[in-house]
């Protein structure tokens, strides 16, 4: 058996972080048995400077792109690609853009909850904001997800009324650009290689049969 350790930079408000992680599932199922990844989710902002309550949707799309009319053919090639992956996205009932660094926290104390449970929180995060159109920056949503997702939801709560793991966020969004990580997804193998993008699943399945024939296989 061969271990090979994926870090995954993504934002949960960025639409092709969704179709990237569609992307990466379909080309692990078509490795090896003996092939086997550990993934580890990690967080980057597209937009920190959004306020913790978010903002207005179509404010903000209009103010980044330049008009609603623009963002929404830039949205029109997501929904086609999102298409091809199985995401039937549903950009027009979101109404608010969100700051995601409360989710980033989720999703952080996700990776010590139990196998498989960040997997599932990243997964549900994605699906409420990009199919439901949640505001994943609000706490109460926040809880929920923790509760679907099988974590300790009392001890949630009591950590996103704090400012736990604030700063190791940032920090963690910070390596990742002082690493040259400009745009999300980005897929980093066995801290060597860097894929950049929501690139197609055959591109992502080579880069790892590749790497998994240079290493080692795992004892045991």
């Amino acid at each position: 058996m061969t271990r090979i350790a994926i870090d995954i930079v993504s934002d949960v408000m960025c639409p092709w972080c969704y179709i990237g992680k569609k992307r990466f599932e379909h080309a692990l199922e078509t490795l090896d048995p003996d092939i086997e990844v550990d993934v580890t989710w990690r967080p980057f902002q597209l937009d920190p400077t959004l306020p913790p309550e978010g903002k207005d949707r179509d404010t903000y799309l209009a103010e980044k792109f330049g008009g609603i009319e623009r963002a929404r053919q830039l949205y029109g090639n997501i929904e086609q690609a999102g298409q091809g992956v199985g995401i039937p996205f549903r950009f027009d009932s979101i109404a608010v853009s969100p700051n995601t660094l409360d989710a980033h926290r989720l999703i952080r104390w996700a990776q010590t909850a139990g196998d498989g449970v960040q997997g599932r929180v990243v997964e549900r995060l994605f699906e409420l904001y990009f199919l439901e159109g949640a505001n994943i920056g609000n706490h109460a949503v926040l809880i929920e997800v923790a509760r679907e997702c099988g974590m300790d939801t009392p001890i949630v709560e009591t950590l996103l009324a704090s400012d736990s793991d604030r700063e190791a966020v940032t920090r963690e969004i910070a390596l990742a650009q002082q690493m040259g990580v400009t745009g999300v997804p980005c897929f980093i193998l066995q801290n060597k290689y860097a894929i950049m993008g929501a690139q197609d699943s055959n591109t992502i399945a080579d880069a790892i049969r590749q790497l998994a024939a240079e290493t080692e296989p795992a004892a045991g």
